[in-house]
């Protein structure tokens, strides 16, 4: 049974940081693409950053330069880490795995991804103060 459980996130004032983790179960989690998204009341589920089956990486447009994506393989651990935050990355945050054999990173992040990753988590809320 694939889980994903998300933590980290939390309050915090603008220039801030966060890190992220998204800890995942009951399957390969080394062999598969793994993405964040986020999504605010009202409005449309967006990615944030994606790691490909290839070992691509990446990352909207929005927050290029400010997050970084990982994955701990022996940890079974995705991290995002979010650095100079911004009000306007206030959401809740959701990592997603699709086992998929082959999946970039842009597929993760495009339509396909976005809206059908195999498994997601729950969320974790982030909230950026001005």
């Amino acid at each position: 049974q694939v889980q994903l459980v998300e933590s980290g996130g939390g309050s915090v004032q603008a220039g801030g940081s966060l890190r992220l983790s998204c800890a995942a179960s009951g399957y390969d989690f080394s062999d598969y693409s793994m993405g964040w998204f986020r999504q605010v009341p009202g409005k449309e589920r967006e990615g944030v950053a994606a790691i490909g089956t290839d070992g691509s990486i990446r990352y909207a447009d929005d927050v290029k330069g400010r997050f970084t994506i990982s994955k701990d393989n022996a940890q079974n651990t995705l991290y995002l880490q979010m650095n100079i935050l911004k009000p306007e990355d206030t959401a809740m945050y959701y990592c997603a795995a699709d086992l998929a054999l082959t999946m970039t990173a842009n597929e993760v992040l495009g339509v396909k991804g976005t809206y059908g990753m195999d498994y997601w988590g729950k969320g974790t809320l982030v909230t950026v103060s001005s």
